[in-house]
């Protein structure tokens, strides 16, 4: 017989992220920045016009272009790893970048992380290999920056602080006087 609890159903916090909801967490950012940075360039365009009376139009194969949209996704990332351990999609997926000793993440890991994080893309994608066959979860640019993914959304803690909202609100004054008035 295992060892296994109940609560252990419902909860994963600080247990290493696998690749699905890493990947997925990926995506999510990298498009919300990818839109942040479409966004902007638009309103890049739509100021010069204004000034200048001339149209803009930027082209996916112009340079410049290419290489601010690969700038931008350095310090779009760079920043949020390194202010809060986590991007938008890593946020709603409920995982978090930590250092490899499971403690909150230095500002200079996750810049750093950033920096070498396409290394894991240009070596063929085996970069990411470590993520399926290691025990901890850590691709290339984890190892590198020492850092490890890890779930940071505890659905027990959540339903605790759920039931204790609703038997508070239950529990209240207000509450009462409601339901008499609504009897009447």
């Amino acid at each position: 017989m295992s060892s296994y609890t109940p609560a252990q159903s419902v909860t994963s916090q600080g247990q290493y992220a696998v690749a699905l909801p890493r990947f997925l967490a990926y995506a999510l950012a990298l498009g919300v920045s990818t839109g942040v940075f479409v966004l902007a360039l638009a309103g890049i365009a739509f100021a010069v016009q204004i000034v200048t009376g001339k149209q803009v139009s930027w082209d996916r194969q112009d340079i410049a272009v290419a290489v601010t949209f690969v700038a931008w996704q350095f310090l779009y990332f760079g920043y949020s790893w390194a202010m809060n351990g986590k991007s938008a999609g890593m946020a709603v997926l409920g995982v978090r970048v930590v250092r490899a000793d499971g403690l909150a993440i230095d500002p200079w890991r996750g810049w750093l992380r950033s920096l070498v994080f396409p290394l894991s893309f240009l070596l063929f994608g085996l970069g990411f290999l470590g993520i399926l066959v290691q025990r901890e979860r850590r691709a290339l640019h984890d190892l590198i920056a020492g850092t490890a993914v890890v779930y940071s959304w505890d659905a027990r803690g959540a339903r605790l602080r759920f039931l204790a909202r609703e038997a508070e609100l239950a529990a209240s004054p207000l509450a009462g006087d409601a339901g008499t008035a609504a009897e009447r």
